[in-house]
């Protein structure tokens, strides 16, 4: 097989120096032990990386948002925002008629202040 050159790649990614960096990111990958997603034929891991741009069997957009998230230090995870948890549901009667369960709502604080109030069980000799 032919050497791979930059024009090979140009078109799949049009600026060379996102392409350069593209390519060590994925020959970074490749050493780090990733798949390969075509034969190395005694090529070396950044032509090998090459090969895979050139060949269309990687995405350059999926090396990109890969590359952009390994270089981050601070990754925002995009979570909904949890639902306060009800403490006991309350026993009494007079809830349970109108077919509807009462909860209890404890804040942070609350519980915080709560915790600091325990004692610790005492130690006995039984065990």
């Amino acid at each position: 097989m032919a050497r791979v050159t930059v024009e090979d790649c140009i078109d799949k990614v049009e600026n060379r120096f996102e392409l350069v960096l593209l390519a060590s990111h994925r020959a970074r990958m490749i050493s780090s032990g990733s798949q390969l997603t075509i034969d190395r034929d005694n090529d070396k891991n950044p032509v090998v990386a090459l090969r895979e741009i050139a060949d269309e069997t990687v995405h350059p957009e999926d090396l990109k948002e890969d590359l952009i998230h390994s270089l981050q230090k601070y990754v925002e995870v995009d979570e909904p925002e949890p639902e306060p948890v009800p403490l006991v549901a309350s026993s009494s009667s007079d809830s349970v008629d109108d077919g509807e369960v009462a909860f209890d709502r404890m804040s942070e604080e609350d519980l915080l202040r709560g915790l600091e109030g325990l004692v610790p069980p005492e130690k006995t000799d039984d065990i």
